[in-house]
């Protein structure tokens, strides 16, 4: 399926967001209101790839992002660059370095990894998670996510203007949206739409679609340990990923691809050492 760019929309992150974020405690009547205003704006996909673009811009300056001849930046440009325009979608991308695990994509064709999700999968695990990031953007998970974000900060004023376009944010405004867009949520139906796209897409390139299910199997493995805060999160407002990983093992039995899968090697770093190869030792005739 080929994408119309001006259809694209918000897409969020299977994994969920660790840092706090600013929350606004709304009255019900206040909250009802604000609703109300949001299901009645006049919210194009332009307006969410417009607003998206602007957020991430502000996040890309608050984050520590890898540059061109960083390891991780040189990983990601070797498994994903040849993506970069999947179905069509002109897709930028870029490396958070932090511990954090977590990968997002926005309507702009934003797609940022960060370098804690680079280090506990290989590539085909990775290839899977952006899969799925593209997925969101393909079956439209749009203006909802856009508004959901807007309506978490009560923000939905600031956007609304007199005239027929999207009033302009504010800087801190800005860094507000894009951390309630990192921090918002798709529903079990469109995240299980987006693994469905994620198995599919490893399918066509022809990737081992049997890293779906090792990624979602490493995913839920984190739940024992001190950084997973964003399973958490994942488990209470998403598919479990257990049922998930499990679900993309049975596609692939489907399919007869099924084999179990070993990770392999993760290299983050910029340069490969090689190991030296050993002198052939050439014994002299006597």
């Amino acid at each position: 399926m080929k994408l119309n760019f001006k259809s694209i929309a918000f897409c969020l992150s299977i994994i969920g967001f660790s840092h706090a974020n600013a929350q606004i405690n709304l009255g019900d009547k206040a909250l009802g209101a604000l609703q109300s205003g949001v299901a009645s704006l006049t919210f194009s996909n332009e307006d969410a790839a417009k607003l998206s673009k602007e957020a991430v811009d502000k996040m890309d300056k608050e984050n520590k992002v890898a540059d061109a001849k960083d390891g991780y930046t040189l990983r990601l440009n070797r498994i994903f660059g040849k993506h970069a325009s999947e179905n069509g979608l002109a897709l930028n991308y870029k490396v958070y370095l932090t511990k954090d695990i977590n990968a997002f994509a926005t309507a702009d064709g934003s797609v940022r990894v960060y370098s804690g999700l680079m280090d506990i999968m290989d590539d085909n695990q990775l290839l899977a998670v952006i899969g799925h990031e593209i997925g969101h953007v393909a079956n439209e998970d749009t203006k909802d996510g856009m508004k959901a974000a807007l309506r978490k900060d009560a923000l939905i004023g600031a956007v609304s203007s007199q005239s027929d376009k999207i009033a302009k944010l504010t800087d801190s405004q800005l860094g507000q949206l894009g951390s309630a867009m990192v921090d918002s949520k798709h529903s079990r139906k469109q995240e299980t739409e987006a693994d469905t796209f994620s198995y599919n897409f490893m399918k066509k390139h022809g990737y081992d679609v049997n890293a779906v299910e090792s990624a979602f199997a490493l995913l839920a493995a984190q739940s024992g340990g001190t950084s997973a805060d964003f399973l958490t999160k994942m488990m209470s407002s998403h598919p479990d990923p257990k049922d998930r990983a499990e679900n993309a093992k049975k596609r692939a039995i489907k399919d007869g691809l099924y084999k179990a899968y070993t990770q392999k090697t993760i290299n983050n770093k910029a340069t490969v050492t090689k190991t030296p190869a050993k002198k052939k030792v050439v014994k002299k005739k006597k």
